[in-house]
């Protein structure tokens, strides 16, 4: 008798498929077309804190799991997100896991792709536009510039349950443009190593991004001297994603910023004193 064709034999497992989908910057028309697609045939989706609602409303059909990790708040441990990735997988056709910016950068891809390759389930990844991407485009600066900046680095200081209550150092690439992705809690320890370190200076060039591509996106342009002193802690929103970006490139965009601001003073004979310290500029900028 053919074994493939034993009437005993129990009917193999149909497993579903789960896709690893970059969410973008915030955007819910800064998601690549396959990211909408898949969420418009997603029958659950798991999605990061951070994802904007809508975002989500590209998926009315889907069940909607909150499963993200925001800094300082109660989140899913890595272990349980997944666990319950596999579980769908058992139950569902196409599951989603939606991640803010691309998935393969800062966001812990790599342990749920392992999880579920193990659990013999199929995967795919969807890659996102990351922020720091979205972040040059909204400022109108690239982050490389011809004769001052060859290289980028992406830097995270964040940290696993695993590896909390040890106080790391903090490593800062020897690239010409440095980008901080959840460095808000640091922002001030960040900037007087890069200016100790060398070959950084206090008056270089620092624009802070929140909520990129958002209608609550925010800019702060200041210099790293500034940064040191503190001077963006106050300024910063907990609610929202920041991004702090670092280097000569940025100095275009902070002159125009410079000029836009002098215009602004000529037209006007009043001064509020309350932004003495710093000027607000259009769409929610300010400069120190």
């Amino acid at each position: 008798m053919n074994p493939s064709h034993n009437p005993f034999r129990l009917p193999s497992i149909q497993l579903g498929k789960v896709f690893l989908v970059g969410a973008g910057p915030g955007a819910a028309d800064l998601i690549t077309v396959r990211g909408a697609k898949l969420l418009a045939q997603a029958d659950i989706v798991f999605h990061d804190a951070l994802v904007e609602p809508e975002m989500l409303a590209l998926c009315p059909q889907a069940t909607l799991v909150a499963v993200g990790k925001r800094c300082g708040k109660l989140s899913s441990a890595q272990q349980f997100i997944n666990k319950r990735l596999v579980d769908a997988a058992h139950k569902y056709k196409i599951v989603v896991r939606l991640k803010g910016g691309d998935p393969m950068l800062f966001g812990r891809a790599d342990e749920e792709l392992q999880a579920l390759k193990a659990a013999g389930i199929e995967v795919a990844v969807v890659p996102g536009i990351t922020a720091a991407l979205a972040g040059a485009a909204s400022i109108g600066q690239s982050l490389t510039l011809r004769g001052v900046s060859r290289s980028v680095a992406f830097v995270t200081l964040a940290q696993g349950k695993d590896q909390q209550g040890a106080e790391l150092p903090i490593s800062n690439p020897s690239a010409d443009t440095l980008v901080y992705y959840m460095g808000r809690k640091d922002a001030a320890k960040i900037a007087q190593q890069l200016i100790s370190q060398g070959p950084h200076t206090k008056d270089t060039p620092v624009q802070i991004l929140e909520a990129v591509s958002t209608a609550r996106e925010r800019l702060w342009v200041s210099t790293l001297e500034r940064m040191a002193q503190g001077s963006a802690d106050q300024w910063f929103d907990s609610s929202s994603p920041a991004l702090i970006m670092v280097g000569e490139a940025l100095r275009a965009v902070q002159t125009l910023e410079q000029n836009l601001e002098m215009a602004l003073e000529t037209t006007s004979s009043e001064i509020d004193d309350g932004l003495q310290d710093s000027s607000v500029l259009s769409n929610g900028r300010r400069r120190a």
